[in-house]
């Protein structure tokens, strides 16, 4: 049995101060602890927490309303060493999905004065962003809904707008937008999304959030597994924790953020966060480095039969290619500020992946590939070509993602796709095959840009990965990769 250290919520939340978008576990095991620990730091707080759920999850607004928006997070050191905190600073609870009807409430709090900063955990395919374009997917039906519908909107972008129009009209100051995804300039993303759906709706709107709000990019880190019937029979016996809105986690945890708050904020630094002036260099090393390894975790430990990040990280092939691809393939494409030994960061990422408390499943990081591959693989990609440099790892990482959406795996069982994008995979797979195949997705324009895509070299390493894959099987290919270093 593990040594818990027990860490209570102790001091009140005065006022709410930060709506978030998006209540999944990252949100309560990450931004929410530091905010929790700002709480118990300084006593009563002005900076309590309303998040709402945007997506069909009814049931854990429920349970969280049940708890008073208290529930506990366990920060899995290892088997031996874990901290259970209770966070009671989210202290509003809303759902606005599917059959939801408080998307009113959502917008009165958002417009409030004393709501400062909204933030967002929505996933990359929440910003209704092409990821090989960066523009708005206006034909998408979602955000169609938010054009013809301005004042009952669906999504992230719709409801940040809808908000901002009333302090506008109301003369409120506009609040900060801190997008906390995974994807590269996230802030300036986010306001791509914003800007462009105000733009179909009011030209005079969209100067004033040009010119008032502010869209501070942010990296965030912190392996976090989705929830599971055994992860919460894990935490009863171990922790003698009962509660249906937990969330389980590596300590590990890092924010970096740029420093634009116009209305303030929490004075985040005092607990660890890293306030910067520019968060490029270190979001892109994530995404890269961390992100990027996860993905070819994912689609090629699948591949070989490995259903966790534990299990793959531990077959000697599978990790000696991830190593290689960190060194050779992600490593030279970043430039880092002083200080920040790439090497020490890659030792430590695999240090993380082995933590065997987490049992992180390979098929929640294979989720939503389209929206990842870009920020993760592609972006890397095009610079490896650029300097002269091969891209080995990244080819067999692109041809292990179309092989999990197209064929069955190696134990012959069929699999979900999830990916806004599945239908079209699903499509390709029953009209194509073999280099055929690879030649369809790699002209897929919503995720490939055409500056790679147009690339021979590109193609032809992306082909040969894919034609040693499906005539040798992945396991072979690994060997290949160990044997040849």
């Amino acid at each position: 049995m593990p040594v818990v250290k027990r860490v209570p919520s102790t001091s009140p939340v005065r006022e709410i101060g930060i709506v978030h978008l998006g209540l999944g576990a990252f949100h309560r095991a990450h931004q929410a602890v530091y905010l929790q620990r700002h709480l118990n730091r300084h006593g009563q707080s002005e900076w309590g927490l309303c998040s709402a759920n945007l997506r069909s999850n009814r049931t854990l607004v429920d349970q969280l309303r049940e708890q008073d928006g208290r529930y506990h997070v366990a920060e899995y050191r290892d088997r031996e060493q874990v901290t259970l905190r209770e966070i009671g600073v989210l202290r509003q609870c809303l759902y606005v999905g599917e059959g939801g009807h408080e998307l009113e409430l959502l917008l009165q709090r958002m417009a409030a004065p004393q709501t400062r900063i909204v933030t967002l955990t929505v996933t990359e395919k929440g910003y209704y962003l092409s990821p090989a374009t960066g523009q708005l997917r206006i034909e998408d039906p979602a955000i169609a809904h938010d054009i013809a519908h301005p004042q009952a909107p669906r999504t992230a972008p719709g409801i940040i707008l809808e908000a901002l129009r009333r302090r506008h009209a109301a003369g409120v100051p506009a609040f900060t937008v801190l997008c906390c995804d995974n994807m590269p300039d996230n802030g300036q993303r986010t306001r791509q999304a914003v800007s462009a759906l105000t733009a179909m709706q009011d030209e005079g709107l969209a100067q004033w959030i040009n010119d008032h709000v502010a869209f501070p990019s942010c990296m965030v880190d912190r392996i976090v597994p989705s929830m599971d019937a055994e992860s919460f029979t894990r935490l009863e016996r171990q922790l003698d924790c009962r509660d249906p809105a937990a969330v389980v986690c590596e300590s590990f945890t890092q924010w970096v953020i740029e420093d634009h708050f116009p209305l303030g904020r929490p004075d985040w630094e005092v607990e660890g966060v890293q306030m910067v002036d520019n968060v490029r260099p270190f979001e892109t090393m994530k995404l890269r480095m961390l992100n990027g390894s996860h993905s070819l975790l994912a689609y090629v430990g699948l591949l070989v039969g490995h259903e966790s990040v534990f299990e793959a990280i531990n077959d000697a092939d599978l990790a000696h290619f991830v190593e290689r691809y960190m060194a050779q393939e992600a490593a030279p494409t970043l430039d880092m500020p002083a200080g920040i030994d790439l090497a020490v960061y890659a030792h430590d990422l695999k240090a993380r992946f082995a933590n065997d408390s987490l049992q992180h499943r390979l098929r929640q990081i294979a989720m939503d590939g389209s929206q990842k591959l870009p920020q993760r693989w592609l972006l890397g990609a095009q610079q490896l070509l650029e300097m002269g440099r091969g891209l080995a790892c990244t080819a067999v990482g692109i041809a292990a993602w179309i092989y999990y959406c197209t064929q069955p795996l190696p134990d012959g069982s069929a699999h979900v796709v999830n990916d806004p994008l599945s239908a079209t995979f699903a499509d390709l797979a029953g009209r194509f095959e073999g280099e055929s195949l690879v030649d369809a997705f790699l002209n897929l324009d919503e995720v490939f840009p055409a500056v790679l895509a147009e690339r021979s070299a590109f193609r032809d390493a992306v082909q040969r990965a894919y034609g040693a894959l499906a005539c040798d099987g992945m396991g072979s290919l690994l060997h290949t990769f160990a044997a040849y270093d």
